[in-house]
């Protein structure tokens, strides 16, 4: 610690600022607030939260799509447990399920294809939410329930890509970072190579970086280093786990099951070849087609104060947002950064509201 704040001196000595950095992942966040360690190095580094909580950037009109499925006669919808809070323009999946729709947490895709066997007189749609991290074990459970003939088993897929969403991040010319702090799960399917573009496109130096204490220090230490040296590259501290081409394995399942499309996120807009569609050959898994599921007209987006967008994109921080710990908490969430559990305004409301960074004494 004592190296990583030294580092941070010279830096901000040479920069006449703090240096601002941005953590993509929300498991990056929740560990960083953990540890203390924006009120440790408050006035030398500024670390910043991205668009890496899937719960938070799955947009409204997917949540609305989610509801009206939660609605059909004869369907079981399955999900993770952070989705269940999250809000729509309309409604919710647990105000669904209050209200008396089967929708049911699954810890595993694979755990929802056997419901779906034991059960053949419901259809069962499960809900991929996630990155590049979750996609493999989704395609996997696809390739499964086509393998035992499950035919009451479908997707509706919203799952989502993180290079796109940082391409739309870093082109915001209102945002001024000096380095990011990339995803080591997404980076271990997608592999170092996929974030070159963050140097050559955008001349920032960046750092894939592990999640435990030493793991983030040796990020931040590598990021003040390269930015004393003048130099921009993606560092892979995060060896143990991230290869220069990620898992082959993981990206082939990928692409055999999806395809690359537009997609919008919460927060961030509609964003090109951001999202995973099922390819046509599992449309006969793909629930928008099976159950005829359009998107609903678009509503008006966001609770009047809330600041989640701005959050998203690294452009404030949680306690910046006016609702932030008095109308806006985890037991009463206004926006989805505070009901998922890896949400930037959670991590800071459970971690930090009580330090000098979380607007605190």
């Amino acid at each position: 610690m004592g190296r990583v704040a030294a580092l941070a001196d010279e830096v901000a000595e040479r920069l006449g600022r703090p240096a601002v950095f941005i953590e993509v992942c929300g498991t990056h966040t929740v560990a960083i607030s953990r540890l203390g360690l924006r009120s440790l190095l408050a006035g030398r580094v500024e670390l910043r939260s991205g668009p890496g909580c899937p719960v938070c950037v799955t947009d409204h009109q997917e949540i609305d799509m989610m509801v009206d499925l939660a609605r059909l006669p004869g369907v079981t919808l399955g999900t993770f447990g952070d989705m269940l809070r999250v809000p729509g323009s309309r409604s919710s999946l647990e105000r669904e399920r209050a209200g008396g729709a089967d929708v049911r947490i699954f810890y595993s895709p694979l755990d929802a294809v056997a419901f779906a066997e034991a059960n053949p007189e419901r259809e069962v749609v499960f809900l991929g939410i996630g990155f590049e991290t979750t996609a493999p074990a989704v395609a996997a459970s696809l390739a499964r329930a086509r393998a035992k003939g499950v035919k009451n088993f479908s997707l509706f897929s919203a799952h989502k890509l993180i290079p796109p969403a940082l391409r739309a991040v870093l082109s915001d010319p209102e945002l001024k970072l000096d380095g990011l702090i990339l995803p080591g799960h997404v980076s271990a399917v997608t592999g170092r190579r996929a974030f070159d573009f963050i140097v050559k496109e955008y001349g920032l130096p960046s750092v894939i970086s592990g999640f435990d204490p030493m793991d983030i220090l040796i990020a931040l230490h590598e990021l003040l280093l390269q930015l004393l040296r003048g130099e921009a590259r993606v560092a892979n501290k995060y060896t143990r786990v991230v290869r220069e081409e990620g898992n082959l394995d993981a990206r082939k399942r990928i692409a055999e099951c999806f395809e690359e499309v537009d997609v919008p996120w919460r927060g961030l807009g509609v964003i090109p070849e951001s999202g995973l569609s099922l390819r046509e050959t599992f449309r006969d898994f793909d629930a928008r087609f099976k159950l005829n599921i359009e998107p609903a007209p678009p509503t008006p987006l966001y609770p009047p104060g809330c600041a989640c967008k701005e959050i998203l994109r690294g452009k404030l921080l949680p306690p910046e947002c006016r609702l932030f710990s008095n109308v806006c908490t985890p037991v009463h969430p206004v926006g989805p950064c505070m009901v998922s559990s890896e949400g930037a305004c959670a991590a800071y409301y459970r971690f930090e509201r009580f330090s000098p960074v979380g607007g605190g004494i």
